[in-house]
């Protein structure tokens, strides 16, 4: 869903997950290159028709914040990068992240392996 926004509207998503409810003008601060604020009410009230974000008053104006939880957006972004890079495989996604990392701490490792165990918990349950 929202790997189908164009690059400026998914700018202002991730601002939106990355720092909490925003105003407009807390928008134009933080967006690497500068905007006006009413490009920024544009996109935002475009976003906010396909259902993205939402607006509530405030004593600071109107705060912005995303109506899909951060979690969803997470597990929906990951799901399409598994289809489209690893054919839906998500041993083989796994298999190219842990290729990624140098060297894990041990830590890491223990909960990779909690994981794995929960997973193969939840599968037998499911039988």
């Amino acid at each position: 869903m929202l790997e189908k926004l164009p690059p400026r509207e998914r700018e202002l998503i991730d601002l939106l997950y990355e720092r909490g409810p925003l105003t407009v003008a807390e928008f134009c601060d933080l967006l690497p290159d500068r905007l006006s604020g009413s490009a920024v009410r544009a996109m935002l009230k475009r976003l906010e028709d396909k259902g993205l974000v939402r607006r509530k008053e405030s004593d600071r104006g109107f705060l912005f914040s995303p109506t899909l939880a951060n979690s969803h957006v997470r597990h929906s972004a990951l799901g399409h990068v598994v289809q489209t890079f690893f054919s839906g495989s998500a041993v083989s996604a796994a298999s190219a992240l842990l290729g990624m990392a140098k060297r894990m701490s041990e830590s890491e490792l223990n909960e990779l392996e909690a994981l794995i165990a929960r997973a193969r918990k939840s599968q037998e349950n499911g039988k």
